[in-house]
C-alpha cells in the first residue's frame, strides 16, 4: 500500500490562512509545486523548496530549473527529488519560496502519515481556511478584513497611545 504525507501549510502574511494537503510520498517536489500553484490559484512562477530545521532556518535548496554554473555547487532540481527522499519523521519541515525577489514563502510541516485511500486522487487539499495572500502584491489582502489576526489582537493594546503627544521623551 502506498503512503501519503499530510502537510499543514501556513503563511506569515495572513494569520488566518491555513491549508492541509495530502501528497503521495513518491511525488516529486515539482509535482508538489504544480499542485500548490493550482490550489492557491497562482500563475506559474519561479520557486524553490528548502528543507528547514525546527526554527524554520533554511537548509538544502531545491530549484525549479538547473542552476548549475559548472562551479561544482548547484541545488538539486525539483523534478529529481521526491518527498520520500526528504521527509523522514513527524514535524519535518519545508519552506516553499514562491516569490524569489520578495522573499515570500509558505511554511509546510509534516503533520501525519497514512495509507493512501484507493478511491482518492493525490495530491489533494483536505482543509482550507482563508484566501491565500496575493501572489504579486503582499500589501493586497485577499482575505476577509473582518477576521482579526493575532498581530492585530496584540497590537490593539497599544491603540490607547495613538495621538497622545502629552508624554515626555526625555527620560
Amino acid at each position: 500500500m502506498s503512503m501519503v504525507f499530510r502537510f499543514r501549510m501556513l503563511s506569515d502574511e495572513n494569520d488566518s490562512f491555513l491549508r492541509d494537503y495530502e501528497v503521495m510520498y513518491d511525488s516529486t517536489l515539482l509535482d508538489f509545486h504544480r499542485f500548490i500553484l493550482q490550489s492557491l490559484e497562482y500563475e506559474d512562477c519561479m520557486a524553490s523548496f528548502f528543507t528547514a530545521d525546527e526554527r524554520w532556518e533554511k537548509l538544502r535548496e531545491f530549484t525549479l530549473m538547473d542552476m548549475g554554473d559548472g562551479s561544482g555547487y548547484a541545488p538539486e532540481t525539483m523534478d529529481r527529488v521526491t518527498l520520500g527522499q526528504l521527509i523522514h519523521r513527524h514535524r519535518d519541515r519545508l519552506i516553499y519560496l514562491f516569490d524569489l525577489f520578495g522573499d515570500r514563502a509558505y511554511y509546510l510541516e509534516l503533520t501525519g502519515v497514512c495509507e493512501a485511500d484507493p478511491g482518492a486522487t493525490y495530491p489533494r487539499e483536505i482543509f482550507a481556511r482563508a484566501e491565500a495572500p496575493d501572489q504579486y502584491d503582499p500589501r493586497k489582502n485577499r482575505y476577509d478584513e473582518e477576521e482579526e489576526s493575532a498581530f492585530d489582537e496584540v497590537m490593539g493594546e497599544f491603540k490607547d497611545f495613538e495621538g497622545d503627544d502629552s508624554y515626555d521623551d526625555e527620560y
